[in-house]
């Protein structure tokens, strides 16, 4: 069953606010992550039209008649407890109000192109004379300097330029063998991780001294970084990696195998746990072979041992062999679709979905924070917000905006 949404009595971000200037997803990634911890997060969007993820369907969030909403899913990934302002920014009353909040707020953060809100009188600069003490975070594709920083930075673009892709991918020897991109859009969603520590940083300085600062983060930057031993191993090597697909360069077997009705991952550490799986399998000869006893031998001899045990394996469904390499002391698992994964028990028995009564009349399932904590636990108890949801009770209870003055910025499109 769906786990239940709470509201923790304390978060503990719950003292912050957050102007969120960000759309599409490495921005509002960073931005959800704060919001989950308590922090009220309020996110501008463009009168009419809002963040654009909000039209990349199909799919769309349905009503409680099962109605497509002008909600899509993409969107639903990565603005839940946010509350959503729309506000035309190119406006001189748009950018004062933008001023008024970041007088009220923590955190600034935002992804225009480089310089791009400079010309409104809402960069780091112009904020900072608003409030000294403000945290403003710029996501961008390339950084804010360097011979790139014009350019628009796209996650699948970063992925190959970042050298992610020539990691990626199958052999290119092997049938299907060259690059391939992850299935979600890793650069993003990492940026959106670093984002968020760097704020969190930043506003553990300035509660030291009193000192805001400004964040440049590149998915460039990001992209490279993350390749971890990687990166490692071609400094110290200067060989550039290769794609092995899902095999292992230095143990075998190390890699995903067809069962009879589906895939299961084999990856074997040491000699016993090779022995073991071969058992188990009804080949103890693949053991006994001197060709195959050892894992450096294994390496060697690899393109001869993998067809054997994909053919081994073939012989058994994938519940048969996880419960007998479970059994056996042999690491393994299975390749779940999506909706195995909400059928796991385990992840059942985490919390991870969350179903949430929306507006439209309609239940919005979300998964949930990852991030467990026993005395501030993070919370999943707003929905992602519809388009301008919030604009009146923001202008009105933090700016103290008159009706009047409410309908008057809604008759000149500025709202």
């Amino acid at each position: 069953m769906p786990a239940t949404p709470t509201t923790p009595a304390k978060q503990a971000l719950s003292h912050l606010r957050v102007l969120d200037l960000t759309r599409v997803l490495a921005g509002p990634w960073c931005a959800q992550n704060l919001a989950d911890l308590g922090a009220d997060v309020i996110k501008i969007e463009r009168p009419g039209a809002g963040d654009d993820t909000r039209h990349w369907g199909p799919p769309y969030l349905r009503d409680a008649e099962g109605r497509d909403t002008s909600e899509a899913a993409y969107y639903l990934a990565a603005n839940r407890n946010k509350r959503s302002v729309t506000l035309d920014i190119a406006s001189a009353e748009g950018q004062q109000i933008i001023r008024e909040l970041a007088r009220q707020s923590d955190v600034v953060l935002e992804n225009y192109k480089v310089g791009q809100l400079k010309k409104y009188g809402l960069d780091y600069e112009s904020l900072k004379r608003e409030k000294p003490d403000l945290i403003y975070c710029s996501v961008t594709g390339f950084g804010q300097d360097g011979p790139y920083a014009q350019r628009a930075g796209y996650d699948f673009i970063i992925q190959g330029m970042g050298g992610f892709m020539s990691i990626t991918g199958e052999r290119d020897d092997q049938p299907g063998g060259g690059p391939q991109k992850a299935g979600v859009a890793i650069s993003d969603l990492m940026t959106g991780m670093y984002a968020t520590i760097a704020v969190m940083a930043a506003l553990t300085h300035r509660d030291r001294t009193g000192e805001g600062q400004y964040i440049d983060m590149a998915l460039l930057d990001v992209q490279v970084a993350m390749l971890a031993n990687m990166n490692t191993n071609y400094l110290a090597s200067g060989q550039a990696p290769k794609r092995w697909g899902n095999a292992h360069p230095n143990i075998v077997p190390y890699q995903t195998f067809a069962t009879s009705d589906g895939y299961i991952i084999v990856a074997v550490g040491n000699d016993g746990q090779y022995r073991r799986f071969v058992e188990a399998g009804g080949r103890p000869d693949l053991h006994q072979d001197e060709r195959f006893a050892a894992n450096p031998m294994r390496v060697r001899h690899r393109d001869t041992l993998v067809p054997l045990l994909a053919e081994m394996v073939k012989t058994k469904t994938k519940q048969e062999w996880i419960d007998a390499l479970e059994a056996a002391g042999v690491p393994c698992g299975p390749i779940n679709d999506l909706d195995e994964v909400f059928d796991n028990p385990q992840v059942q028995a985490r919390g991870l979905r969350v179903d949430l009564p929306h507006p439209s009349g309609g239940t919005v399932r979300l998964v949930g924070s990852p991030m467990k904590m026993s005395a501030t636990p993070p919370r999943c108890d707003a929905p992602p917000p519809t388009l301008g949801q919030h604009t009146e009770q923001v202008l009105r209870d933090m700016l103290g905006y008159s009706e009047q003055q409410i309908g008057e910025l809604r008759g000149k499109g500025t709202i």
